[in-house]
């Protein structure tokens, strides 16, 4: 795998059936001459990784995705600060000497995602619930804080640190004007889904975010906009955070 190629570049994760990255960088490396490649890593478990990173003596890095950004963690032998405030890494850069491989943990989620949310936001956006409790959930709070919001997690059942769908009344609604979500309801082929969040109650005055990007505009976003509420999708935190991961490599 990776034959006559110089350098090889992949993500894990599972499943990867709607992966972006792949498509990014590999037309990435053609258009700029580069000797690289990117593959994808399917892989039912994390227990997988090492045994990809010895069967590749040319990878150099690897993104992670869904539902490893968290369970990769204790095979790394580093995390730069962000990552480790957050407690997730979709970033492994290899820090590769004579003799051994390092490997090192990154968040590119937390730079993409403040990239391209900031310039929405306006002086009533001070704070935000989050839907959902993952590894995406937990960069996306970390980079709200690091704007200023206040942050709110929103989950199916209740936890120490989340409320759930159920406690989200109009009061709530009035509070937190931006309005994140970091769950799959919605994504493709599941068009027809979306949070529980009584919708009825967002105005012109909220900022709805939906890290998917497929379908362009979720139900979500659909029902937001119906609303006359500021919507996005997560292609362009999509884009941020892929040349972020790049850099990384290339730092």
């Amino acid at each position: 795998m990776g034959a006559n190629i110089e350098n090889l570049y992949g993500l894990i994760g599972y499943p990867l059936g709607h992966s972006f990255s792949k498509d990014y960088f590999n037309q990435k490396f053609l258009a700029e001459g580069i000797n690289a490649n990117y593959i994808n890593f399917e892989i039912p478990d994390i227990n997988f990784l090492m045994e990809i990173i010895s069967e590749n003596n040319n990878l150099n890095g690897l993104n992670v995705t869904i539902p490893y950004k968290e369970q990769v963690i204790p095979y790394l032998d580093e995390l730069d600060d962000d990552a480790r405030a957050i407690g997730a890494v979709n970033v492994i850069k290899f820090i590769k000497s004579k003799n051994s491989i390092k490997l090192k943990g990154y968040n590119s989620d937390v730079i993409g995602f403040c990239n391209s949310i900031e310039p929405l936001l306006r002086l009533h956006n001070t704070d935000a619930l989050i839907l959902g409790t993952g590894g995406a959930a937990k960069a996306v709070e970390f980079g709200l804080k690091k704007l200023g919001i206040g942050t709110q997690y929103v989950s199916r059942t209740r936890q120490e640190n989340a409320i759930t769908y159920d406690d989200l009344d109009e009061e709530a609604m009035h509070k937190y004007t931006v309005i994140v979500n970091t769950t799959p309801l919605g994504m493709y082929p599941n068009v027809g889904q979306c949070p529980d969040i009584p919708y009825q109650y967002i105005t012109p005055d909220h900022l709805c975010y939906d890290l998917l990007y497929n379908p362009d505009e979720t139900l979500f976003l659909k029902k937001a906009k119906e609303k006359n509420a500021v919507i996005k999708n997560g292609l362009e935190m999509l884009l941020l955070q892929a040349f972020a991961a790049w850099n990384i490599w290339q730092e």
